[in-house]
């Protein structure tokens, strides 16, 4: 039998359990996560914990590092997370949570967010093969015909619609596709692919879940014990936390820009980014503008480092306090921007400094959102001189600074 890797010698599988479930909404079924632990232990193993995550957008949230730090407990544990890209489940389309049939990806498009998706989720989980196992679902979901038939056959109409999403559409006399009902079939089959112990997801997903459960003993294995994490809401401290709703702080923002939209959170949301985001509470007496610093050097930390954090700050108060720019940006070359004439096509400018599409950034300039110098640009500044931009500070919104060079 190979050495126990995970768990504390005093520690026995009860406690483990109880100990990894914590800030859970649902552990399901009752007792299983505990079996699973006496199991793999009596083994002499580490549980195989899946997360599918499919790649619908080139980012990854907070909210979704909610379900990635339960993750990291149990990799700390010894035991192995098995992220699955759902690079065939993203052609799909998850329908939680939706009223409508979800647009369906190109495969280009996809395949960028798959890669940008497995780099950021190693900001929180441990990249140690002993730990991570990272798969895409499209190794077993290009299945044939007769694969596919005895998938279908392990599950009934009647409990797919029983699902709250297409049960409350189909009431409202909206249109449930046969692509859409076929999804919680195949993020099952995942948990058979990878012989999945137990299954995460925030609580948007316990239908997945268990549905995942189900096929795995329709397939004659054991079924998963599944776990639900809690929905962070977004900085509007309203709505769940989404990049569709720009209400996201991403994993990947700039340090300032995480501390700055920190900032902006609504006091009665802060209890719930302390404790799901760094697992601990306000300072009992603090101020909410004190706490929210605290939170934010904490997230900026937990991201970055230390420095950076004490980096941000610095900025915000720069900017946001004495109504300056932050001391540290990022500089664009203005090279590859610079006409014939000498000008510069500022849309073009903005979209490379910041990110964003050009239609995204002609609608700033038309919102009065872009300043130079600190001087706001009317919506018909187009084309300005390269000489113009030259060492000057270019700025989005209120938190989105870059410094413009030109060899000119």
């Amino acid at each position: 039998m190979t050495k126990q890797p995970h768990g504390r010698a005093d520690e026995d599988a009860a406690a483990e359990a109880e100990a990894l479930s914590r800030a859970c909404v649902d552990s399901l079924p009752a007792g299983a996560l505990a079996e699973k632990c006496a199991q793999a232990r009596a083994d002499g193993r580490a549980l195989r914990v899946k997360l599918g995550i499919d790649p619908t957008s080139p980012d990854i949230h907070l909210g979704h590092t909610v379900v990635l730090r339960k993750l990291r407990d149990f990799q700390d544990r010894g035991h192995k997370v098995v992220l699955i890209i759902g690079d065939m489940t993203a052609r799909v389309g998850d329908p939680s949570g939706r009223s409508e049939l979800r647009p369906i990806l190109s495969d280009s498009e996809i395949a960028v967010n798959a890669a940008t998706y497995t780099e950021q989720a190693l900001k929180i989980l441990s990249s140690d093969p002993d730990s991570l196992e990272v798969r895409h679902n499209s190794e077993w979901l290009s299945m044939d015909l007769p694969e596919l038939m005895k998938l279908l056959a392990s599950a009934t109409v009647a409990q797919l619609i029983e699902r709250d999403d297409f049960s409350k559409r189909l009431a409202a006399g909206q249109p449930v596709s046969m692509l859409e009902m076929l999804y919680p079939l195949l993020q099952g089959y995942d948990s058979v692919a990878v012989s999945a112990d137990i299954e995460l997801g925030g609580t948007d997903q316990k239908f997945n879940l268990l549905m995942g459960r189900d096929i795995q003993r329709a397939y004659g294995q054991p079924g998963q014990a599944i776990m639900t994490m809690p929905i962070l809401v977004g900085t509007d401290g309203e709505r769940k936390m989404s990049k569709s709703l720009g209400n996201h702080i991403g994993v990947s923002d700039p340090p300032a820009e995480i501390y700055g939209k920190t900032m902006s959170i609504p006091d009665a949301a802060l209890p719930g980014y302390f404790e799901l985001l760094l697992g601990t509470a306000p300072t009992s007496g603090q101020s909410a503008r004190d706490s929210k610093r605290a939170l934010a050097r904490g997230l900026v930390s937990w991201l970055y480092s230390d420095s950076d954090a004490t980096q941000a700050e610095a900025d915000f108060d720069r900017v946001f306090v004495a109504k300056g720019v932050p001391e540290q940006m990022p500089e664009l070359d203005l090279g590859a921007q610079t006409s014939e004439a000498g000008t510069a096509h500022l849309p073009a400018v903005i979209a490379d400094a910041f990110g964003l599409s050009r239609s995204q950034a002609r609608r700033l300039l038309t919102e009065g959102a872009v300043s130079v110098d600190g001087r706001r640009l009317a919506g018909d500044e187009i084309d300005l001189p390269v000489g113009a931009l030259h060492d000057k500070v270019l700025q989005a919104g209120k938190r989105r600074f870059v410094r413009l060079r030109s060899g000119q």
